[in-house]
């Protein structure tokens, strides 16, 4: 009686192990892909090679499965992830002197991804820029799959999306390149007395996320900057010069401050987040 008991005990010591491994794998395929889409598929993969490693190599090395995922994450973002986005129709954003990644994290979670389309309207509208003007690119989409979503937005999941942040200027009123937080979003510039509260009235209906960016700024590293209207307006203007750009979403009371008539330029709707920390712009 006592091996039956000492049996069915250690098959379910077993069980309960196996499940909750099977677990623990699950929940980071989940996390990792909806962070990086591709960090799922690069775990699995991880943990076959880390099985055949470990049969010819048992050195006591306590971060190896951890050393062999980073190994295999980072030559796959870098090698093999953008020729493949290529047969989706995408390719990394733009980066030069004057385009640039605001966080370096959209481009380790493979955050930066665009149509060539985006990248030709960004080419097009530095073009008519002067050469102070520089443009930080937040958010765009993910490499692979129409329909994807790239979280927590709700549209960038098509390629045909970017987020650029509002441009600033320092205290002695020159432009500077700078982004006020880490992830570009998150500080607001909010509208005047004068102008309409949005904000307000979609926070009423019980539209609670609508300035939840505002938890997502990873560190306020250049409070000293203000808001540069007149640049702002330029880059918008440029940007519309493209006959490629569908959308462009701003919130209303920015709009009116910097006298933007074109019909692309649209409101999101209280579904979303509220856009005066950052410009929305997709193309056709």
């Amino acid at each position: 009686m006592i091996y039956i008991v000492i049996v069915i005990s250690s098959l379910f010591n077993t069980t309960m192990k196996s499940f909750v491994s099977f677990f623990f794998d699950l929940l980071i395929v989940l996390l990792v892909t909806a962070f990086t889409q591709v960090g799922g598929v690069i775990y699995l993969l991880s943990k076959i090679v880390y099985k055949l490693i470990c049969t010819f190599w048992n050195a006591k090395f306590r971060l190896k499965k951890l050393f062999i995922f980073v190994v295999l994450y980072c030559f796959s973002c870098f090698a093999i992830v953008p020729p493949l986005a290529a047969l989706f129709g995408r390719e990394p954003l733009l980066k030069n002197e004057r385009i640039h990644s605001a966080h370096i994290m959209s481009r380790i979670l493979n955050r930066h991804y665009v149509r060539p389309s985006v990248n030709r309207v960004l080419e097009q509208t530095l073009k008519q820029l002067p050469a102070s003007i520089h443009i930080n690119c937040l958010d765009a989409n993910f490499p692979f799959i129409d329909g994807f979503p790239l979280l927590p937005h709700l549209s960038h999941n098509d390629g045909r999306k970017l987020d650029i942040g509002l441009l600033y200027q320092n205290p002695d009123g020159t432009l500077s390149s700078l982004q006020i937080t880490r992830s570009g979003y998150g500080v607001f510039e909010a509208p005047l007395s004068t102008e309409i509260d949005q904000i307000s009235r979609c926070k009423h209906e019980g539209f609670f996320q609508y300035d939840y960016p505002k938890y997502f700024t990873f560190g306020t590293i250049h409070p000293e900057l203000q808001f540069a209207p007149s640049a702002t307006r330029q880059v918008i203007e440029a940007l519309l010069a493209s006959p490629e750009i569908e959308k462009l979403f701003i919130e209303p009371h920015l709009k009116s401050r910097l006298q933007l008539s074109d019909s692309r330029v649209c409101y999101h709707g209280c579904y979303a987040v509220r856009h005066d920390d950052h410009i929305h712009f997709q193309v056709r």
